[in-house]
């Protein structure tokens, strides 16, 4: 067996059991980097120059990814349990269920025209201020976090494991996991987290080019395609534009626009079309999420055996 066959049994692991609810990997890689930052941060920023803060934050990357990858790599390379190890450390890296649990909770919430609550559970998945959200915003709030953590969560972690195996997930999630950590353009991490930021945008270049087109091909084609290439590139985010103007394309609805974050209201531009989503598409838009999983998993077992790579 090789790889598309370990993507498949991770994926079927993911949806068996989803996250684990207690002593996930990530929550301390978490304390970890928490850890190295109380001892590469300065404790005077304002005497460092631009070019050592960087260095800080480039420093923290090395130490805390590398050593990890190496031990991916040693796991692997067992004999005989290997196979184990590599399928265990996809299905560590990966969040579908996780996500479609989270965003199904929202939706039974606005089915019950519970809306206090509603804004509670997309608090949980989104970084934006949710106190006063509407229904509608609540479902375009929901959507675009599907979307995006779609390509983020699952389709990188897959991308990076078909090219690279165990070490290449793991180095991408934990990547990712940084970025979401100190990847802020705020005046703490703007140079300290610079580096995680770059990093995490080179590994998502292509994995968040390829979700786009997952979106579009299995939503409305011509539509997806249309708002990729008219509206991708006025979005803040190189990697997050494909994935939200074709995924908004794809499912029909109007995405982006103003949200407000830590207090301060944030002009988006507008993504999608111009009708606004409801709990409807938000169920949707976790269909075209799973969907494109067994997409992929359907194209890198196709791929094996056209190619003759079940030959281990």
């Amino acid at each position: 067996m090789i790889s598309p066959v370990f993507l498949l049994l991770a994926v079927l692991l993911d949806k068996l059991f989803g996250e684990p609810p207690r002593w996930h990997p990530l929550v301390g890689f978490g304390k970890l980097v928490r850890w190295l930052e109380r001892r590469l941060y300065p404790a005077a920023p304002e005497q460092e120059t631009v070019q050592r803060m960087r260095l800080r934050g480039a420093i923290g990357i090395a130490l805390l990814l590398i050593p990890f990858a190496l031990l991916a790599a040693l796991l692997e390379w067992l004999p005989f349990i290997g196979v184990f190890y590599s399928v265990v450390l996809l299905y560590l890296a990966i969040g579908a269920k996780s996500l479609t649990q989270h965003a199904e909770a929202v939706v039974e919430a606005l089915e019950r025209h519970d809306l206090p609550l509603a804004r509670q559970r997309v608090g949980m998945i989104v970084s934006r201020d949710t106190s006063q959200l509407s229904e509608q915003d609540v479902a375009r709030a929901t959507i675009e976090s599907v979307l995006e953590n779609g390509s983020d969560a699952i389709f990188a972690a897959l991308f990076w494991f078909l090219l690279f195996g165990a070490p290449g997930a793991v180095l991408y999630r934990l990547a990712n996991t940084l970025d979401a950590m100190w990847g802020y353009k705020n005046e703490r991490y703007l140079h300290f987290g610079w580096a995680a930021a770059r990093f995490d945008d080179v590994l998502n270049f292509i994995p968040a080019r390829l979700t786009a087109l997952t979106y579009i091909a299995l939503g409305d084609r011509r539509a997806g395609w249309a708002c990729w290439r008219a509206q991708a590139p006025t979005w803040y985010s190189p990697n997050a534009g494909p994935v939200m103007a074709a995924g908004a394309g794809a499912l029909g609805v109007a995405l982006g626009g103003a949200a407000r974050y830590h207090g301060e209201l944030k002009e988006r531009p507008a993504l999608g079309l111009e009708r606004a989503p409801d709990s409807t598409d938000i169920r949707r838009a976790i269909r075209l999420v799973n969907r494109g999983v067994w997409l992929w998993v359907g194209i890198g077992l196709m791929l094996a055996l056209v190619t003759g790579g079940f030959n281990a």
